[in-house]
């Protein structure tokens, strides 16, 4: 699968030529960002979309809402959340360092209904003694579900983290068949001895 991914050095002040949409999809509101080198930011899914709105507005400032520029990216995310085996082949342009971008680039080649570690993962990049690094780089990838950080587990039977939205990945892991019993969940101070649910 062809990676397409502009790079572009990131910056703190907003920059015109971005717009933005937002959508209520099967697992809850999403909101997109990009240009017309492809989209830069996607939230993941929430139960209200204010958050969503503030959350955006805080990164790229008052930009102008353009939802039929991003229909087609929620049009296969309802795809992916109804069950297919969606590859989201969509033009990608988000903002990071060199080496953020190459991991998210190498989550990008994780296919669906597999995982891998972060040591994997480190490896991948040429960096196999920095699986930290990675993490770092894997917890602020800012295109959630299409860069499949998700499918990124600790090792040692541990699911790893998610954002703060370790439910989530739990329910997308069980989405892709890839859910095992026997993970455990380890975030910061917390450890929950069980990751079985059957919703």
């Amino acid at each position: 699968m062809a990676t397409r991914m502009t790079v572009r050095p990131k910056a703190r002040l907003a920059r015109p030529g971005y717009s933005r949409a937002f959508k209520q999809t099967a697992w809850g509101w999403v909101g997109a960002v990009g240009t017309e080198r492809g989209l830069a930011r996607l939230t993941l899914p929430g139960p209200e979309p204010g958050p969503l709105l503030e959350e955006l507005a805080r990164e790229y400032g008052a930009i102008p809402d353009d939802p039929d520029r991003w229909a087609g990216v929620f049009a296969e995310l309802e795809r992916y959340f109804a069950g297919e085996r969606v590859s989201f082949d969509l033009p990608l342009a988000p903002e990071g360092t060199e080496f953020q971008l190459a991991v998210w680039v190498a989550l990008r080649g994780i296919p669906y209904g597999e995982t891998r570690s972060y040591l994997d993962v480190a490896r991948a990049v040429g960096r196999p003694r920095g699986p930290r690094a990675v993490g770092q780089a894997v917890g602020s990838n800012p295109l959630g579900i299409v860069v499949p950080c998700h499918r990124v587990v600790a090792s040692g039977n541990r699911i790893g983290g998610f954002g703060g939205a370790l439910d989530l990945k739990r329910k997308l892991l069980r989405l892709e068949g890839t859910l095992r019993d026997d993970w455990t969940v380890v975030s910061g101070r917390q450890s929950l001895a069980s990751t079985r649910t059957t919703d």
